[in-house]
């Protein structure tokens, strides 16, 4: 027996939980000192961070009030965008969401012809069940569930980023150690409370289904995996959509801004200016947030449905089957020890600390957590136990499982580094790249192409020594926890992640309030840390993602009762062809529709300069709002078709061609989109970081390649142009294709294995 018991269990996780809920708000109110109206201050010696309180403004002696008022009308304009563009894409999801909740109950309950009378287990015949239809209800209980956290996840998220940014630039006034505290908080509260969030729902769904299904713990995590499904499908359409709407504003800025008209970016002057910035909240923090809110609601899913047909679920041991969120749980204290480190512990006085700081981060919370992992293993579970494995039962020692999740954890910080190399412009890589730009657009687009193909290989290292440890020691449940050890320090990870696009609006407010170059280039120096933080972010989505849609593929195949997938049958072999194929298909989708959606874009701010008097002397004021609606219409058209790709393969293969078939395509996927979302995230973080290389010219090789507006600043503006749909739109969303498919598949599982394969049936 586990040395806590279960009463232990069912206090520990939802404390864990309000005590991450209780710290974001703490660091929220903390970030709402800072004020958005001008006031005077009485003198103040504080000079914490290395800086005195003197304003900017005072020692050049600007009009500080009106700096302070433009800053919170820009502000608001950026969170009436975004709010509105959430609120638009959510009432068409929401539709989505009833018709699909619906598909899940049909499809569910025709398992046994609706029957409400118990049935036999599917493992154990001798023991009676609850009957299907209770599974269809509750999983489409559970689905709406999901899907709902993650909406509410990506809106806070969104909130909470769009209340920051212009904070972050009035704080950068008094030291760049202050603009980050203020923009590391924000971050902090969105990682924190996603990360609670999900784990409160997640147990408070399973403590009510457990009052129906009492013993039937098959039954149980059998529907609650329709939590996991619910918030991957509400992250695909927020990241898709997100992202069409951020690239498509980012491009037509750019294009017209920079390369045509030579202005400065987020000029005032360029009318795609408010929808660019709109666009970082809804795409790089609403859709990312809602992605691995989904990441870590389906690796939970997946390892406790394998527990249940093994040891834990047989004997009814609370505590050990709820290892996945105790690890979650022991998670959110460890994160919460971590960025105190950024905040209290350490204070930056220098703009080149930035970046060690956040890494520092990510190393901290990975070497807390391996001893946190270590205290949950040794305490929650039995010294041996079986887990299921294809039909047997594999005993397994609790040290095993440790090192399952620690290889999942350490694997992402390696990925997380190796990402940072490749889109870094402190290492040769990026700088190799930004070199190429001497010779023309062409050449920087191969030197980028070239990066993003080599990136791949460590990472696939990294991934697949951790799936061949995992799976020796405890077959798929060692994948499903290793996937969580990777996911186990979202709350850091999250943080990280959300302070690049607060950093990078915070930048785009004080260039559009007019505010002094000094502050400008500590806005910049904070975004430039951001944008590679934000590539390591990407980095252990997809990690991750390859990790849950194995683990998700293992819990399906033991479900609808495949007990080999072989690759020389036809049936499986047509299945893993078309899967490989379908991250292209997906692919070309999004970023067609970031094309197009971005030539309306140009069409637009070429006629705002052509028809506008006095707009390029800066005498007339851009029209934003037809810009905005641009971006708003085209991204809540262009995210249908990849969703409904997404959405509508695993139904219709399984359907038709049967769960052998279905198995092909889930594997031809994962294979195939890891890869491709690797090297399209790192091709485009790298074409960014060389144009900012370019840019800041803080190197002697850097200012030979400059300044902005040389023929090779012109040639990396292209390829960061380029860019932009691989690293935030196509790259990003290839990780929720292979997620969601596997997790759709795991919910339809019981009707595919009994209703599937129509076509082979005739």
């Amino acid at each position: 027996m586990a040395l806590l018991p279960d009463l232990g269990t069912e206090i520990v996780i939802p404390v864990c939980a309000v005590i991450g809920i209780i710290f974001s708000l703490i660091q929220w109110v903390l970030v709402s000192r800072v004020k958005l109206s001008p006031e005077r201050k009485e003198a103040n010696n504080n000079s914490k961070n290395g800086f005195n309180d003197c304003l900017i403004e005072e020692e050049e002696g600007i009009n500080e009030q009106n700096v302070v008022l433009e800053c919170a009308n820009i502000q608001s304009a950026i969170s009436e965008g975004a709010t509105s563009f959430l609120f638009t894409e959510y009432q068409y999801v929401g539709v989505f969401m009833v018709a699909f909740a619906i598909l899940i109950f049909l499809f569910l309950g025709s398992v046994e012809g609706f029957s409400t009378k118990s049935q036999p287990c599917t493992y154990n015949k001798e023991k009676f069940c609850k009957p299907a239809l209770a599974t269809a209800a509750f999983s489409t209980v559970s689905f709406l569930l999901g899907a709902f956290t993650s909406v509410i996840s990506g809106f806070l998220g969104m909130k909470i980023a769009t209340f920051a940014n212009a904070r972050t630039t009035l704080e950068a006034r008094k030291g760049v150690g202050k603009a980050f505290i203020t923009a590391f908080r924000s971050g902090a509260v969105m990682g924190f409370l996603l990360a609670a969030n999900g784990l409160l729902v997640l147990y408070i769904a399973i403590s009510l289904f457990k009052l129906y299904y009492g013993d039937d713990w098959e039954g149980l995590f059998e529907s609650i995996t329709g939590y996991g499904l619910g918030g991957s499908s509400m992250a695909l359409f927020g990241r898709v959509g997100g992202g069409i709407y951020t690239k498509a504003a980012d491009v037509g800025a750019d294009l017209v801004g920079k390369v045509e008209r030579n202005i400065p970016e987020d000029d005032p002057r360029n009318p795609a200016v408010i929808a660019d910035n709109v666009g970082d909240n809804v795409g790089d923090i609403a859709g990312m947030g809602s992605d691995l809110f989904g990441s870590y609601a389906e690796s939970s899913c997946a390892a406790l449905v394998v527990a249940s047909i093994s040891s834990f679920g047989i004997d009814h041991d609370f505590t050990a089957m709820l290892y996945p969120l105790l690890i979650s749980s022991m998670g959110i204290l460890v994160c919460l020890i971590t960025t105190l480190f950024a905040t209290d512990f350490f204070e930056i006085k220098a703009v080149k600390e930035i970046e060690p700081a956040l890494k520092r981060q990510l190393i901290i919370s990975t070497a807390i957590m391996t001893i946190g992992i270590a205290i949950v293993t040794w305490t929650c579970l039995p010294p041996t136990f079986t887990i299921f494995n294809f039909g047997a039962q594999k005993v397994v020692k609790n040290w095993q499982l440790f090192l399952c999740v620690a290889v999942g954890l350490w694997a992402g910080l390696i990925i997380g580094f190796v990402t940072e190399y490749y889109t870094s412009n402190a290492y040769s890589p990026v700088q190799d790249v930004a070199d190429s730009c001497r010779t023309g657009a062409a050449t920087n687009v191969i030197f980028g192409l070239a990066l993003g193909y080599k990136s791949v290989i460590i990472p696939i290292f990294a991934i697949a020594i951790s799936i061949f440890v995992s799976f020796s020691f405890a077959a798929m449940y060692g994948i499903a926890v290793a996937a969580l050890g990777m996911l186990s320090t979202i709350a850091t990870g999250l943080a990280i992640d959300a302070y690049g696009p607060i950093s990078d609006n915070a930048g785009g407010i004080a260039e559009m309030a007019g505010m002094s170059h000094r502050i400008r280039e500590r806005t910049d120096a904070l975004d430039a840390a951001g944008n590679t933080t934000a590539a390591i972010g990407k980095g252990f989505a997809i990690g991750s993602a390859a990790l849950v849609s194995l683990a998700l593929f293992g819990a399906f195949v033991s479900r609808a009762g495949v007990s080999t997938v072989d690759v020389l049958t036809p049936k499986v072999f047509i299945g893993l062809i078309v899967g490989a194929m379908l991250p292209y298909w997906f692919s070309a989708m999004t970023m067609k529709s970031v094309g197009s959606a971005a030539l309306k874009m140009v069409e637009e701010v070429r006629r705002q300069f052509n028809t506008i008097p006095g707009l390029m002397e800066g005498r007339a004021k851009p029209d934003y709002a037809t810009c905005v609606k641009i971006s708003t219409d085209a991204s809540i058209k262009e995210m249908i078709p990849p969703g409904a790709l997404v959405m509508l393969t695993p139904l219709i293969v399984g359907t038709f061609f049967g769960v052998e078939t279905l198995s092909g395509v889930l594997a031809g996927s994962l294979v195939s989109g890891v890869q491709i979302a690797i090297s399209a995230s790192n091709t485009g973080g790298a074409w960014d970081n060389a144009k900012k290389y370019i840019e800041a010219g803080a190197s002697e090789h850097a200012r030979t390649l400059g300044p902005k507006g040389s023929e090779p600043h012109k040639a990396a503006v292209i390829g960061d142009t380029i860019g932009d749909p691989l690293k935030d739109t196509s790259g990003p969303s290839l990780n929720i294709l292979i997620k969601l498919m596997a997790v759709e598949s795991l919910v339809f599982a019981p009707f595919f294995a009994t209703h599937g394969g129509l076509l082979f049936k005739i």
